[in-house]
């Protein structure tokens, strides 16, 4: 038996062990039709090993004139309300049309801060996710909310979702570790093990549910931590899964609905953060988006 990622390196002496181990995180790695969960494991001579290389990336994203819905901006910092379906930074399959590029037009001097491949980029929210983010003009700016973000400190994110059925209650707290799920690492899931901490609490603010069952109601979810996909793994786990969520949800109910969503209804609705630069707390709301009124 041998490491995987040996094997992989002995195969592809032109790629390094950091690029390797970069295709197995990123799940490109199969030993028998599964994805690879580690660098480290162990293979015999006669798995089969599948290994997938994605597109490169261009290395500078381009200016575009997108059109943007700034909710704030000054010298320092601009906090956008993006828009569902659109994608913060290029990534494979996704070039062109994204929120840096948009950014990098209205801002020209945004290119190179905290790096050329997402200049300025602090956090992120999923393609299909609407509402607040937050982007650094200046490279002091960026290295701040950077730390405050890692840390939570003086950092309040607000999200609303529309979710199938109703919670048994009206509010609580959960907390525990979500981590890549074991079989397909396309998506996360609730780990015993090998997870980060996630914490969302949730308050139900209506509800148009018969019952816990059925119907769908629309619920607050304060996150403590920034974890990818948390507040729909949460959702889920609650029984009451996102509408329109296609990882997590339940297309078979979301069919059901007068209105089939084309997209998560999920939106990233108050933002509270320490001011960079300013020594000052600062909020921020983004209005709701029409497709999620419908509901």
């Amino acid at each position: 038996m041998a490491r995987l990622d040996k094997i992989l390196l002995e195969r592809n002496p032109d790629f390094s062990r950091s690029r390797i181990e970069g295709l197995i995180k990123g799940g490109f790695v199969k030993v028998n039709s599964v994805v690879a969960e580690k660098a480290g494991m162990k293979v015999e001579e006669t798995d089969v090993i599948e290994m997938e290389i994605p597109p490169p990336v261009p290395a500078i994203p381009e200016p575009e004139a997108i059109p943007l819905d700034v909710v704030y901006e000054d010298e320092d910092m601009i906090v956008v309300n993006k828009a569902p379906g659109m994608v913060v930074h290029p990534a494979p399959g996704h070039f062109t049309g994204t929120l840096v590029n948009a950014l990098l037009h209205h801002c020209p001097d945004l290119s190179g801060i905290g790096g050329v491949a997402r200049p300025g980029v602090v956090h992120r929210l999923d393609q299909d996710t609407s509402g607040l983010i937050v982007v650094a003009k200046t490279q002091k700016a960026m290295e701040n909310l950077v730390k405050a973000f890692a840390s939570h400190k003086h950092i309040e994110k607000t999200y609303l979702a529309v979710c199938h059925a109703r919670p048994r209650l009206d509010a609580g707290r959960i907390e525990n570790l979500i981590g890549r799920h074991p079989v397909d690492r396309k998506r996360m899931a609730i780990v015993q093990r090998n997870g980060k901490v996630a914490i969302t609490n949730w308050k139900v603010l209506s509800s148009l549910a018969q019952s816990r069952e059925k119907g769908y109601s629309l619920i607050e979810c304060k996150i403590e931590t920034g974890r990818t996909h948390q507040i729909r793994v949460h959702m889920a786990s609650l029984g009451t899964p996102v509408i329109g969520d296609k990882q997590y949800g339940k297309s078979a109910l979301d069919k059901r609905l007068a209105c089939v969503p084309a997209r998560q209804m999920l939106h990233a609705w108050k933002l509270s953060l320490w001011h960079p630069t300013q020594s000052r707390q600062m909020t921020f709301e983004a209005s709701i988006p029409d497709d999620m009124i419908i509901y």
